[in-house]
């Protein structure tokens, strides 16, 4: 994302060639400068080291005057490019963008929107947030935005948030479609600060398994955890599913306050070694609120750093199990230094160890960056999403845990419970209906259809019952399809039919204030990871009645 081509960034050790070529060939052609100036500059220069050297060089005797500044942000990218791959400069235009993700909050109106059909669709409104007390509601289409029109002009997504955010206090006046009333309904939203929640999804699975998704490591999400977990427990919680998935990382010390929740007294966490060998450990301190509860936790290939400290920290002291498939496998330690313009260097400074001393990192080449990005494809190819036999450890990397646990180290986190990628039920229906978009439009337009009822759903339960009480969805679903354009093959549906089901429903539960609980409580039924956490905690707990089918 940070770095640019080769080319581009050749200029400026190009024209430090031409300096120095011009400096030899101005002494020898008798330049009306002092050579004796000269030649105590250059020795000047030359005990610098060699890029320092070049720079001066450029700004002191170029013949034309230069921009540094600008041949820096071409260089410094180069310069980085050779390092490992999450070594990166950071420009100061990208810097809020970079950090926002792990800041907690920022500065907008409060909607969930979608623009699948080239319009402004309001999915749901953050409660009490701006956009809620100004009167949006789900379902709404937005046509302006200020003076200018927005709707059916094919504007990406990323302008639009552009144009709704703001900073807080200042006003956006919108212009909306509303089902129901003939006329633009006019409303004027006073952006504020909105919270940005790394748990996506917290709700009870089943009257006894309460389930936790955490997206990302922020500043927040200790105490999102911590206020799930407790309404959780207080809706009669004896276990939990904590997914990972996806989880590409972010804040260590959030990773190490989380682990601290589920771990006995000192219990090492994770230890980090710098160049010189020195290392700094991370302990348990006992006041952890969650050290007896049963649990399982849920990696995958984009679980990522945080993620894998927390899951490796786990694992490695025999705390819960570890379900699904290998993690990314990035175990490097960066620290952001800033430099006076805004912009900063994000520098690998130590590797990460789990408590075994297991190397979370996978290996990589300095300077080969599309060689370690295709690094998940190569698992693809050697079949390591489809069968646990064909992930290969060396024996070398073997430890093994407190309670005798054989793990390996090498790249990622191989979870205790291997859960192959399901494909058994994709058709070519299915991948039709879902690549052409015509499913989630359908939802789009059950929301719609159904707003009163949805915007009534307060919980899962709810949402459930009123779902089940529609029996013709899928059906209806598969008329509206034809009259999309994919014909209905009967023996497809068939097998298909529980995917299109859960999707639906997913979706649709999504449209509702339950936001992405209402996703993830649908979708369960054909996750076979989900499941299979479902079965080992019910065999851990065997008064844990079954999941809702």
């Amino acid at each position: 994302m940070y770095r640019n081509s080769r080319l581009s960034v050749l200029l400026p050790l190009l024209l430090a060639l031409a300096v120095v070529a011009g400096l030899f060939m101005g002494r020898y052609l008798g330049r009306p400068a002092s050579e004796r100036q000269l030649e105590a500059f250059v020795r000047q220069l030359s005990r610098q080291d060699k890029l320092s050297y070049t720079l001066s060089l450029l700004e002191t005797q170029y013949v034309d005057s230069l921009a540094l500044d600008s041949l820096a942000e071409e260089a410094i990218p180069l310069l980085v490019e050779q390092l490992d791959p999450h070594s990166v400069y950071i420009p100061r235009s990208e810097m809020e963008a970079v950090n926002e993700p792990l800041q907690g909050e920022f500065d907008g109106i409060g909607i969930v929107f979608n623009m699948a059909t080239d319009t402004i669709v309001v999915l749901n409104v953050i409660p009490s947030g701006p956009s809620d007390r100004a009167g949006i509601r789900a379902g709404d289409r937005i046509l302006r935005i200020d003076d200018s029109l927005v709707a059916g002009r094919k504007i990406p997504q990323q302008e639009i948030v552009r144009r709704l955010r703001g900073v807080r206090g200042t006003k956006v006046a919108l212009s909306l479609q509303r089902q129901g009333i003939a006329d633009p309904v006019a409303v004027e939203v006073t952006r504020a600060a909105i919270p940005l929640n790394s748990i996506e999804a917290a709700f009870m699975l089943t009257d006894r398994i309460g389930y936790i998704r955490l997206s990302q490591f922020a500043v927040t999400s200790h105490a999102e955890l911590m206020k799930a977990l407790g309404e959780l427990r207080q809706a009669g919680m004896q276990s939990l599913i904590f997914d990972l998935r996806g989880n590409s990382g972010g804040l260590l010390d959030q990773a190490i306050r989380i682990a601290n929740e589920f771990l006995p007294a000192d219990r090492l966490i994770v230890y980090t070694e710098d160049r010189a060998h020195n290392r700094t450990e991370e302990y348990s301190d006992g006041q952890g609120t969650t050290q007896e509860l049963p649990l399982a936790v849920l990696i995958d290939e984009m679980s990522a750093s945080s993620s894998e400290i927390l899951a490796g920290a786990l694992q490695d002291n025999d705390r819960g199990t570890i379900i699904g498939r290998r993690s990314f496998g990035k175990g490097l330690v960066q620290r952001q230094f800033p430099y006076p313009d805004g912009s900063a260097l994000r520098l690998t400074v130590a590797r990460y160890y789990t408590p075994t001393g297991r190397s979370i990192q996978k290996p990589y080449t300095n300077g080969d960056l599309t060689g370690y990005e295709e690094e998940l494809w190569e698992r693809y190819r050697h079949n390591e999403f489809f069968s646990r036999d064909s992930v290969r450890f060396a024996d070398s990397l073997r430890r093994t845990t407190p309670g005798g646990k054989v793990v390996y180290g090498g790249g990622g986190i191989m979870p205790d419970i291997f859960v192959p990628v399901d494909t058994t039920d994709v058709t070519r229906y299915f991948l039709e209906v879902t690549g052409r978009n015509i499913l989630f439009r359908y939802t789009l337009e059950y929301a719609d259809r159904h707003r009163e009822a949805l915007n009534a759903v307060t919980s899962v339960g709810e949402l459930r019952a009123l779902l089940d009480a529609d029996r013709t969805l899928t059906d209806d679903f598969i008329r509206y399809a034809a009259r999309n354009g994919v014909k209905p093959v009967p023996s497809e549906i068939a097998r298909s039919r529980k995917l299109i089901e859960a999707q639906l429903r997913a979706y649709i539960g999504r449209n509702t204030a339950l936001r992405d609980a209402g996703f993830y409580a649908n979708i369960y039924p054909v996750d076979p990871v989900m499941l299979r956490a479902i079965e080992v905690l019910q065999e851990e707990n065997p008064q844990t009645p079954s999941a809702h089918d």
